[in-house]
């Protein structure tokens, strides 16, 4: 079974930083494309970061410069770097996870930046 939690999250000022991290428990972790997502409240849950298995990167225009994200095979962790964090980073994070055996979510963990 694939288990992904999330950790890191905080209340923090604008201009701090934050690093998340997602320990994921799979099976062949190298195989996997991770992500990272977040979501305000009901609305439509959208994506922020990822990484797939052979280290490609891309992000949202709005996290661009700003994030980082990257992965540790060896502890079978993801991380998000956040830098200069803004108010309208505020939100609840995801992670994910996606190969050909399916496409999984954490828990979420809950970052919040005040002005």
């Amino acid at each position: 079974q694939v288990q992904l939690v999330e950790s890191g999250g905080g209340l923090v000022q604008a201009g701090d930083s934050l690093r998340l991290s997602c320990v994921a428990s799979v099976r062949n972790f190298n195989s996997y494309d991770l992500a990272w997502f977040r979501q305000v409240g009901e609305k439509e849950r959208e994506f922020v970061a990822a990484i797939s298995w052979s280290g490609v990167t891309n992000y949202a225009a709005s996290v661009e410069g700003r994030f980082t994200i990257s992965r540790d095979s060896a502890k079978s962790v993801v991380y998000l770097q956040m830098n200069s964090l803004e108010p309208e980073d505020t939100a609840v994070y995801y992670c994910n996870a996606a190969s050909t055996v399916g496409l999984f979510w954490g828990q979420g963990t809950q970052v919040t930046v005040s002005s």
